[in-house]
């Protein structure tokens, strides 16, 4: 579905009404033969669903409410053998991975706890190597499952913000990510078909203007003012989808925009691979998303998105306003049930004043690679990694008391598809031990880092958007902070940590001397016993916590209880 298509070859001038009473034909995938069972033994009802936006990618599957509890036991859809087991302080938290004998792999995240023996093998591991993160993959004949054979228990772990199961289908040949709940539609109602509240109107850059400006512009779709426009415009939407028994908000299946009844662009959520999950970033609105965390599904194909689920006419979604004239938009958003909801605006032709474009002197192709030079600072961007031409706003912050120089690439949030090569030049030395450098990312008084390391009076990092960025020092060691202390004899043993600057990178507790496993939940930076049976009760005990963060800073405190 990588393709574009000419209009003169496909019928065109279908009939609103038609479009709007008939059903659609998608673009998606065959629904196969269902393999699979319900992983649980309750009805099923979600709390997300497959392609929802999220930050720089993708829900790569559909979360299972899990009745508001933690423990659920999980059967295993179909038969196979786990092949890979992982344990993070976010993401999925702890996670199984199951391949499957009919060529899908299963992922399911957030457990909280694994079958016995796997949790045998996991907690060797982790004692073994003292750390908490695991990543371990196994042999068909380790663990095999059938059918219906309990293999964990549903939590809340990782970045989880209430007990669910989320669930994947992959491909195994080739990791794409499909949609789990077409396996699922006859357990899953829904008869509510999504809902839409805004659409931005998007002039392009000296060929286009919306009531007379060249500015991007909100429509509210429920009082629309009147909208005139001159030359080529894009169109982009606001939109949820809804299911019956809940009120949580999902991503939108089938987005297709027709104008004068012509369609000129359709999204279809269905599947991706996973190096077109941060084309999500191409296809909405990012600086939307960056400076209002607000979500705008683009109805326009950018050049540099090759993602495979987008089609559109030859003019790539963008529509020409070239008579005066009404030019009648109408939106159509249709989930995977075929619940369907349409959105029609107008946007009137009229004649106006198109200011060409006035390139700058560092202005960014899309289609090629691009190194931009500033005293002290280079940066790198590959071919693949721009999706439209940038204009860059390119300005150097120059303060002699500074670390380094700021510098200022682009004034508006613009995302780099993969990591692009940043160098920045050291100036100042406020301290001798270069492992206290990183590079920082400016944004309105506040800094994050982007990491990085020092050689030869540079600083090299690699960065995924454009922005403000210079070289910061952290010397800062993380805290800890000590909590439920008169629980600690029962082994209920928990701990605040924090770090300021860069991060928390690594920590370990030693109880008499003796690595004990705690796990990080990354949500809420809390570090707590994972085995309180292994603390002997009755006995005085010597605790020892160490904290590292990215720059190597280390806090060391001992507690006794």
């Amino acid at each position: 579905m990588n393709k574009k298509w000419n209009l003169k070859n496909k019928i065109v001038g279908w009939a609103m009404a038609a479009l709007v009473s008939a059903p659609m034909a998608l673009p998606a995938q065959e629904k196969p033969e269902n393999p699979f069972i319900s992983p649980f033994d309750f009805p099923l009802l979600l709390s997300g669903n497959f392609g929802e936006l999220r930050a720089n990618h993708f829900h790569g599957g559909v979360d299972f409410k899990t009745q508001g509890a933690v423990g659920k036991p999980i059967r295993c859809i179909a038969d196979g053998y786990i092949s890979r087991v992982t344990v993070t302080p976010g993401g999925y938290g702890q996670a199984v991975y199951i391949t499957h004998t009919n060529g899908l792999t299963s992922v399911h995240g957030h457990l909280h706890q694994f079958m016995e023996e796997v949790q045998k093998v996991v907690e060797a591991y982790q004692y073994e190597h003292e750390t908490f993160a695991v990543d371990l993959e196994f042999e068909p004949e380790q663990f095999p499952l059938k059918q219906g054979e309990v293999f964990a228990l549903a939590g809340n772990e990782g970045y989880s913000f209430g007990p669910h199961l989320h669930m994947e289908i992959r491909k195994t040949d080739t990791g794409e990510y499909i949609d789990p709940l077409q396996f699922y539609t006859d357990q899953v109602k829904d008869t509510t078909a999504p809902r839409a509240t805004h659409v931005m109107l998007y002039p392009q850059a000296g060929k286009g203007v919306v009531n007379g400006s060249s500015r991007k512009k909100i429509i509210s779709l429920s009082g629309q003012s009147p909208i005139t426009a001159w030359g080529q415009i894009a169109a982009g939407i606001k939109a949820y989808d809804y299911m019956d028994g809940t009120s949580n908000n999902y991503g939108v299946r089938s987005v297709i925009l027709l104008v004068d009844s012509v369609e000129v662009f359709r999204s279809t959520m269905d599947g991706f691979l996973p190096n077109e999950n941060r084309m999500i970033n191409a296809w909405t609105d990012y600086e939307e998303y960056a400076t209002r965390n607000s979500w705008f599904m683009r109805s326009q194909i950018l050049p540099g998105n090759t993602w495979r689920m987008l089609q559109a006419d030859d003019d790539r979604g963008v529509v020409t306003i070239n008579e005066e004239r009404p030019y009648r938009f109408c939106y159509v958003l249709e989930d995977l049930y075929g619940n369907r909801r349409t959105y029609r605006f107008v946007v009137q032709g009229k004649k106006q004043v198109i200011e060409p474009l006035k390139k700058g002197k560092h202005y960014l192709k899309w289609n090629q690679g691009n190194i931009i030079q500033q005293p002290g600072m280079s940066l790198v961007i590959p071919k693949g990694m721009l999706y439209e031409d940038v204009d860059l706003n390119c300005k150097v912050i120059a303060d002699s008391l500074d670390i380094s120089y700021d510098y200022q690439l682009h004034d508006k949030a613009v995302p780099l598809h993969g990591g692009c090569s940043l160098v920045i030049g050291v100036r100042n030395y406020p301290v001798s031990d270069m492992s206290k450098y990183y590079v920082a990312k400016k944004y309105k008084g506040r800094k994050a880092s982007a990491g990085g390391y020092f050689e030869d009076g540079f600083m090299f990092a690699n960065i995924r958007e454009l922005g403000t960025y210079s070289v910061a020092i952290d010397t800062v060691a993380p805290k800890i902070v000590p909590l439920n202390k008169p629980q600690w004899k029962t082994g209920n043993i928990q701990f605040k940590i924090r770090d300021a600057e860069t991060g928390i990178k690594d920590y370990k507790v030693y109880v008499d001397g003796k690595f004990v496993l705690f796990k990080f939940a990354s949500k809420n930076a809390v570090l707590s016993c994972k085995h309180p049976s292994r603390i002997k009760r009755g006995v005085k005990h010597q605790m020892e916590v160490v904290v590292t963060d990215y720059c190597g800073n280390v806090t060391k405190e001992e507690y006794q209880f």
